[in-house]
């Protein structure tokens, strides 16, 4: 589960990271259907590209203590199911995004209670006796 844990926070940090290098980069024309959205978007969408980049450095820190903090995992694991929720209200307030927009929504609804549930298998594993101990880094 430790292993687990491990890999699973290293593929979401870089996948973050990588994400947010593609969307600084390329703006509206990274995002299905908003090459068309204007300047204002696009400046936004930069930003917001850029603050995920540093969601993913965030994560890849997560994965490089020793053990992975439980509490860091939680905490950046409710912050990717509530861009889920966001997803939600916009399904409810606009209807169907384009199918990959739907795709990301399943995913950022479906992963964080994985991280949850792992969240402290490094900490139970280091310590040997099945219970945790405490991340005070």
């Amino acid at each position: 589960m430790a292993r687990v844990l491990r890999l699973l926070t290293q593929l979401m940090g870089w996948a973050c990271v990588t994400i947010g290098l593609f969307h600084v980069a390329l703006g509206n024309a990274a995002t299905p259907g908003a090459g068309s959205a204007g300047t204002t978007v696009d400046s936004w969408s930069r930003f917001m590209a850029a603050i995920f980049v540093g969601y993913g450095l965030a994560w890849l820190w997560a994965a490089r203590q020793r053990p992975i903090p439980a509490r860091a995992v939680r905490w950046l694991a409710g912050i990717f199911l509530l861009g889920g929720v966001g997803r939600l209200l916009s399904l409810a307030v606009h209807g169907w995004p384009q199918w990959f927009q739907v795709a990301l929504t399943v995913i950022e609804l479906g992963l964080p209670p994985v991280f949850f549930w792992l969240a402290d298998a490094e900490e139970r594993t280091l310590r040997g006796d099945g219970e945790a101990v405490p991340a005070g880094r």
